[in-house]
This record gives structure tokens, sequence and C-alpha cells, in this order.
């Protein structure tokens, strides 16, 4: 297992496979490379990229190094494309987005960007001062069970998931979940950061996500002045690695 050192110092673990340009894969909330939907993409587009999945720190194999701020998340993806050689396209999936959006706004070693469905969807100030108590008080359990209610799953699919053996790979890396929430705030792209990106940008949502999601995608993509929306018909958050590689390798390549 490859690793590279972010600039802070966290080790960062990945993978590369394929051949071709460099294309980096960044995960959502609760997702690293043993347990989330960038080995599946990484398989369908490796005939045309060489494709480098990551564990985001704090998850799977990654180190982790406090305090945390969102600009480290950043360093860590600039090293991993550093590791790449310099230079790679990058595919970011949910709240991952907002990291490859920053990057993309920082260095010029981003030479082009697609991001799948990123929650902008407004600040959460219940929602971020439940989660940081219940983190406070080691209730791992009970964050993760507070995300995914705040994501819409019903309390009873909850209550069947906190029974089931993986459950505790997620208490694992709960804490990583203040992560997620802290790169989202303040709950929109940040002026700043979408008037620097400059390479090609793609904002994609899926045609049968929510509305919401589907809302945050169009008024992301509205506020990045180089940045064009993508619709995939029929797909959900849980978007097909078939159905979406298609359309990496045309934007991305």
């Amino acid at each position: 297992m490859p690793t590279v050192a972010s600039a802070d110092g966290t080790t960062i673990a990945y993978e590369a496979t394929g051949s071709g340009p460099a294309v980096v894969l960044v995960d959502g909330a609760c997702c690293f490379r043993a347990g989330g939907p960038m080995r599946p993409l990484a398989a369908v587009l490796q005939d045309h990229f060489t494709v480098y999945c990551y564990d985001r720190r704090g998850r799977g194999e990654s180190t982790d190094t406090l305090p945390y701020a969102p600009a480290r998340e950043v360093e860590d993806l600039l090293a991993v494309i550093g590791a790449a050689g310099g230079e790679a396209s990058v595919y970011t999936m949910s709240s991952g987005g907002a990291i490859g959006l920053a990057a993309a706004a920082a260095s010029a070693a981003v030479r082009a960007l697609a991001v799948y469905e990123p929650p902008f969807v407004g600040p959460t100030p219940g929602y971020s001062a439940e989660l940081v108590e219940l983190l406070a008080e080691g209730r791992r359990g009970d964050a993760v069970a507070r995300f995914q209610k705040q994501v819409g799953m019903p309390p009873g699919a909850i209550a069947a998931f906190r029974a089931s053996p993986g459950f505790a790979v997620l208490e694992g890396i709960a804490p990583t979940l203040a992560y997620d929430d802290a790169v989202l705030q303040p709950g929109h792209v940040r002026p700043e950061v979408a008037a620097a990106i400059e390479v090609p940008t793609t904002i994609i949502a899926g045609g049968a996500s929510p509305a919401f999601l589907v809302d945050a995608a169009r008024s992301t993509a509205g506020a990045i002045p180089v940045a064009r929306f993508e619709v995939l018909e029929g797909q959900t958050h849980d978007v097909d690695p078939a159905v979406l590689a298609p359309l990496l390798v045309k934007l991305l390549s």
C-alpha cells in the first residue's frame, strides 16, 4: 500500500489502478477505499485513466492530525496529486465536492474537475451543534445515527443498520463526520472559491435524486463562472458507476 505525507505530516494511504492520464477520486461522508463507491468506479475507469483512490484523513489506513481544518483536506488531495505526477483531473462525490472545488481554486495541479451532487443545502446549525456535542461525549454511534437522520434515512432503517456488523466500521470513523460538516460550511460554495476556479468544471446531479440535491448542484454550477451543469437521468445520489463512467471519460480525458 503506497502512502504520501500531507503538508502537516498526516499519512495518506492511496492505491492506483489502470493506465493513462491521472484521475483522483474523492469520497464523501462515511466512505473510504474499502467501504464506498470509489473502488467500483475505478474498476470501470481504469481502461481510460490511471485512477487514484485514497482514504481521507481519519479514515481507513490514513492517519489524522489535530486540530482539523478544511484546508488540511485540500493539502491531502494535492499531496495525492503530487504522488500521481503533479497534475490530475479530479472527480468528487457529495461532501468531497467541497474539497475538490477548493483544490481547483487553490492549485493548477487540478486540470479538470467533476463534482457529483455537492450537498450545499444551506447552514445546518442544529445538526452541527448536535454532532459536535455527541462526538465530544464519545457517543460515536449516536453521531452516525444523527448523520443518517440528517441525510434522510428512515428511523427503522437507522435502527436496523445500528444492529448490523457494518455499523462498527462507521463508528470508527465517526469523528470525520464533523470534518464533512466543516468543509460544507457556510452551506454554499464560497464566492472567493467560485471566482478562483479556472479549470473545466462540471457539476452533476442525478435526475432521480431528491429535488434539494438537484437544486444544490444546479446552484453550485451557477455560482462558478466556468462551470457547466449536467443531469444523469434516472440516477440517484447512489449513482451507478457504469452510467457515470462514460460521462467522466468525456469530461476528464
